[in-house]
């Protein structure tokens, strides 16, 4: 097979091919499938945080009009088998926590599905479920880390059993003995939670023994094992459609209780089921980042150079899973620093377990990380930028294998020439604009570079008419990965992007793991061009075996495909189209099914995405307000798919940064476990009045390493620093260190 293709579609700033579905409202999503017959579901959490259900009444839901059922602990068939959390980068089951609710009579965490009704109408549903009224035992509960403290304990591993819960390199003790320059400092986070515009939803059809779900998923493949293993039922009798996704963030990259609960509740009811989470549900039923508090030591050199870095994290989990977002992990990796210790602690609560929420880890260990550098950039006088260049990784300190691709140093020359960063004066409170304070700061961004477990698979099919259909089980969740495949299989096949359509969404079409951890785009889109290279192989072998082409017996590595037409390089003259080779042997079509196998776990180099965040800030000194000004990143996410997308991933994500420093935090109510701002009114999140001059400059290096294509992954490094840069710029400032988030106005009055 030819290793390659002109690559011309690829990188371009395609608009997207689903942008008139959605603008015009043809796109449908999960709840928005009503087939004939279709009722309603409508959940009823506990309203305790621990304990046990003593009695519930359901007689007036049950008498209530339209109401088919009430199913409880009581009536509710039990699961096939305990659900084992698995990671969902594998493409498996993958149940958001190994706990199913509505099993017996206990309460583990306020929200737990006690109940569920089912009627003719969503109204009517939502009415009858609050008509169901549960009596509890109560017990004492756990729901914060200052009351768990002292129950904290050190775990085998987290993050579903990724990872280790320590790690260590070098003599952490002799390091800081040799440091000259020692600093600490803790930071705490508040929780977090999702809130993408559509809320988790699953519509659950049986016809026979066979299930067809429309479900708000980041792996339908994901939510096609996971639902079959808890239901007892073969994978192939599951089917999930999933072509429209109203945005995901990780709550919907595992696959929770209520999906499960939808098909139940229509095997129960013999009729097509709809159960949308509520915007409350949202906060109760998807996971959440975990109220966190991290300690952080570093010792350096009187010039910058880091001998010594200690990294502990705390925070809370569930009663019955291990997990811990990994916080640890990119900012073990930032910088050459010899001597490394990280561990991770937990305290066991009475929360739901949490899960990836967008920069699941790095967005809050680089947090902590690059704000103490700020730190350290201070104390020694060098400039910050200086000081991250200094301590710049050449190697994966943590292996001593090479990048498979860097660009660290480019990013950070670049962004600060885009953000003119040299014209600054560094000292805290010396620059205002009228009343206001301005400052500027800067931080690294980074990111794991994330391989699935399995080979990823894709199917290319050429008609005689010149078109294509290329075909991958993956879903699109706003990210535009459909128009970037459509731009990879267009330059694999060698013709016009007119002329191809990506079908997706459907667990019928070859499989491909969960969109999570900025996999996608290196993961689908080397799947698609594997299979659009091996259709274009079998054209270019089938033609120089034929007499009658102008390509007889000519070398296959000559050959080169453009605008459906294969021609010799050096002759241009002599070829044919695959519209004459095909006609000739009056064939309608020709397909090619691809599979690209991901490096080893073992693999000799270390995989991470580098870039560098800028960010300039007003604040009021009498009011605390902060206003972000400005941003620049620069990021090197090894090739761009689809230049369009990927800027508006990274601005994305840069915005959510300013989420994560300034606005986002949820409350727990500790009496009863609940979170006491589960709403967009008072859960704060940015919006456009939010939004400065975000300036994204890309790095583009090249990756042998990763896949085919060198895709290395952009949805999350946009994020990851960019919180940081807030702070450094708000300590420049104000002359206040951010160490607890969001920061509040209160902070800074």
């Amino acid at each position: 097979m030819t290793t390659g293709a002109t690559l011309t579609a690829v990188g371009r700033p395609l608009t997207r091919v689903d942008g008139p579905a959605k603008v015009t409202g043809s796109g449908r999503y999960a709840a928005e499938y009503t087939p004939p017959g279709t009722v309603y579901a409508a959940l009823v959490g506990a309203r305790t945080a621990c304990g046990r259900i003593t009695d519930i009444d359901t007689r007036a839901a049950e008498n209530a009009d339209g109401v088919l059922a009430v199913l409880t602990h009581r009536n509710l068939p039990k699961i096939a088998g305990p659900p084992h959390l698995l990671p969902s980068l594998a493409g498996h089951a993958a149940p958001g926590e190994s706990f199913f609710p509505m099993q017996d009579e206990a309460v583990h965490y306020f929200g737990q599905p006690v109940a569920m009704v089912i009627a003719d109408s969503y109204e009517r549903a939502q009415f009858a479920a609050r008509q169901v009224h549960a009596h509890y035992e109560r017990s004492a509960s756990t729901t914060t880390l200052d009351e768990g403290r002292d129950q904290a304990y050190e775990p085998e591993a987290i993050f579903a059993g990724f990872l280790p819960a320590r790690s260590v390199r070098g003599d952490v003790a002799a390091g800081f003995q040799a440091a000259t320059q020692r600093l600490e400092a803790t930071y705490h986070f508040a929780a977090n939670h999702h809130n993408p515009i559509e809320p988790s939803a699953t519509t659950a059809v049986w016809d026979g023994d066979r299930l067809t779900l429309y479900d708000a998923t980041q792996g339908i493949v994901a939510s096609q094992n996971t639902v079959a293993a808890l239901l007892g039922v073969p994978p192939s009798k599951v089917r999930v459609h999933a072509p429209f996704v109203g945005g995901g963030f990780g709550c919907k990259a595992m696959i929770w209780p209520h999906v499960t609960l939808a098909a139940m509740a229509a095997r129960h009811v013999r009729r097509p089921v709809k159960l949308a989470l509520t915007r409350e549900q949202m906060f109760t039923s998807c996971g959440h980042r975990e109220e966190q508090e991290q300690h952080l030591e570093i010792g350096a050199t009187d010039d910058g150079r880091l001998t010594a870095l200690r990294h502990h994290k705390l925070s809370l989990t569930s009663p019955f899973d291990d997990w811990a977002e990994p916080s640890l992990s990119i900012a073990s990796q930032a910088y050459a620093c010899p001597n490394y210790e990280g561990v991770y602690r937990l305290v066991r609560s009475n929360t739901m377990t949490p899960t990836f929420t967008r920069g699941p880890g790095e967005t809050t260990g680089m947090y902590a990380l690059e704000c103490l550098m700020d730190e350290l950039a201070y104390r020694i006088g060098v400039d910050p930028v200086q000081l991250r260049l200094r301590n710049h990784a050449e190697s994966d300190p943590n292996t001593g294998h090479p990048w498979s691709s860097d660009g660290a140093h480019e990013c950070y020359r670049r962004g600060a020439a885009r953000f003119d960063w040299q014209s600054r004066n560094p000292e805290p409170r010396s620059r205002r604009d009228g009343n206001w304070l301005i400052g500027t700061g800067m931080a690294t961004a980074g990111y794991p570079v994330f391989f699935p477990m399995q080979p990823q698979r894709a199917r290319a099919r050429l008609y005689a008419d010149g078109s294509a259909v290329v075909q991958c089980g993956t879903q699109e969740f706003g990210t535009g990965s459909a128009t970037a495949m459509t731009q990879v299989a267009a330059d694999g096949l060698g013709v016009s992007l007119e002329n191809v359509r990506f079908e997706y969404g459907d667990t019928d079409l070859p499989n491909v793991a969960a969109t999570v951890g900025s996999a996608g785009a290196g993961m689908i889109s080397a799947a698609v061009h594997t299979a659009a290279t091996t259709l274009r192989d079998q054209l270019i072998e089938q033609a120089i075996a034929d007499p009658d082409s102008p390509l007889h017996q000519a070398d296959p590595a000559a050959v080169v495909v453009h605008a459906g037409r294969m021609e010799l390089r050096d002759r241009p003259a002599s070829g044919e189209s695959y519209r004459d080779l095909m006609q000739r042997h009056f064939m309608t079509d020709m397909d090619a099914l691809g599979s690209w196998s991901p490096p080893p776990p073992d693999v000799p180099y270390g995989l991470a995405t580098f870039g560098a965040q800028f960010a300039e800030v007003a604040v009021d000194p009498d009011l605390g307000i902060v206003r972000v000004r400005r941003m620049v990143g620069a990021f090197a996410p090894g090739r761009i798919l689809n230049a369009r997308t990927a800027h508006s991933q990274a601005m994305g994500g840069m915005l959510w940064g300013i989420g994560q420093a300034l606005l986002e935090g949820t409350v727990v109510d500790p009496r009863d476990g609940r979170w006491a701002n589960a709403s967009l009114g008072e859960y704060l999140v940015p919006v456009n009045a939010d939004a400065p001059d975000v300036a994204v400059e890309f790095v583009e290096v090249t990756d042998t390493v990763v896949n085919p294509l060198g895709v290395k992954g952009l949805g999350e490094v946009g994020m990851v620093g960019a919180a940081a840069a807030i702070a450094n710029a708000v300590f420049h400032a104000t002359g206040y260190r951010a160490r607890e988030l969001p920061i509040r106005i209160e902070h800074l009055l």
